[in-house]
């Protein structure tokens, strides 16, 4: 598959399958999954970075066994919009992925996800060890939040068909 925009992926993904966000990083990958309605994200444990043939078949691995059906990818743009060196590192692992995996992609802006991941975290008085284990999937989870409301909204819309 390809990558696709937010409203294709809706379409794409067969029913009774997740969505799963993930928050690339450059030691680990942020993993969250959601609920079979597509209502909610959960975070899910990180998975540590080796090189990149053992980070796309333990992603795999992960996607496979949550049924899976999309992807959703935290592409980290500069404030003011423009893509810099982390983004273009997304693309490129999204590029060599996407000939391994038949899953649709789709990115989903990430700006700020890990500052309301650590916000979030604080609030509910996490340690700072607990949070810097925690906070790759907590932003994961945040990226998946934001895609499964635009999904619901532009199903409520009619734009896309209900979920």
């Amino acid at each position: 598959m390809a990558v696709v925009s937010i409203e294709e992926l809706g379409a794409l993904v067969p029913e009774g399958q997740t969505l799963a966000g993930l928050d690339l990083g450059t030691k680990t990958i942020g993993l969250a999954v959601s609920d079979l309605g597509w209502r909610f994200a959960t975070p899910r444990p990180v998975l540590r970075r080796v090189k990149f043939g053992l980070d796309a078949a333990a992603l795999q691995a992960f996607l496979d066994g949550v049924r899976c059906g999309g992807v959703v990818i935290g592409l980290p743009l500069n404030m003011d919009g423009s893509e810099g060196p982390r983004a273009q590192s997304t693309r490129a692992f999204v590029r060599n992925y996407i000939r391994l995996d038949p899953r649709p992609i789709t990115f989903w802006d990430e700006r700020l996800s890990t500052v309301a991941a650590e916000r979030g975290m604080l609030e509910m008085d996490v340690s700072r060890a607990k949070r810097a284990e925690r906070i790759d999937s907590a932003a994961a989870s945040f990226i998946l939040q934001g895609a499964l409301d635009r999904l619901s909204a532009l199903a409520e819309r009619g734009d896309i068909m209900p979920l």
